[in-house]
């Protein structure tokens, strides 16, 4: 009796940690993303983040940014490869913006333990068609959240309200 109760213990406790595990990931590497979101993949640019760019950047994020952010333009549109903590791991995200509009949000990789509920397209596909609003920059629709993903919703909505100033930034600054 006492060997099978230890036995359903062991079993209990594998199965727990096998999903926790299951949680994290690479789904998608991030050149593979790029041949998915552009008809040939364009070479990387650099936005510099500037004195009167970069505080907005940074309150958008919550956070110290670097200088500069690499991105990928063809034509109007523009591809983003960031990362963003969730609880406490980073989360990478490919961010499609085209026309001051998200048209694509993909988890390339979730290294946390919970939440992993984000990479999904029935998450994901809220945020295509969002825009940023002029003055807060906040994003113009309504992102359901997942119980028990808080901080791992939060993260994908502050990423992609950075990736939407960016591709403003970006577009702002190849016009000639």
């Amino acid at each position: 009796m006492r060997y099978y109760i230890h036995s359903i213990v062991i079993i209990c406790i594998s199965l727990l940690s096998v999903s926790s595990w299951a949680q994290r990931g690479v789904f998608l590497e991030p050149h593979v993303f790029l041949t998915q979101v552009f008809t040939q993949t364009p070479e990387p640019k650099t936005l510099w983040l500037t004195k009167e760019t970069r505080p907005i950047a940074e309150a958008i994020a919550g956070h110290s940014l670097p200088l500069r952010a690499r991105y990928y333009q063809q034509g109007p549109r523009t591809a983003w490869v960031l990362e963003e903590i969730g609880k406490e791991l980073p989360i990478t995200l490919g961010i499609v913006v085209e026309n001051q509009q998200i048209v694509t949000l993909r988890v390339l990789e979730y290294r946390e333990v919970r939440g992993g509920e984000v990479r999904y397209d029935f998450f994901t596909q809220q945020f295509v068609g969002t825009q940023l609003t002029d003055q807060e920059r906040q994003l113009s629709k309504n992102i359901d959240g997942i119980a028990g993903a808080t901080l791992s919703v939060r993260a994908l909505k502050k990423t992609a309200r950075l990736a939407l100033y960016l591709h403003q930034q970006a577009i702002t600054a190849s016009v000639p």
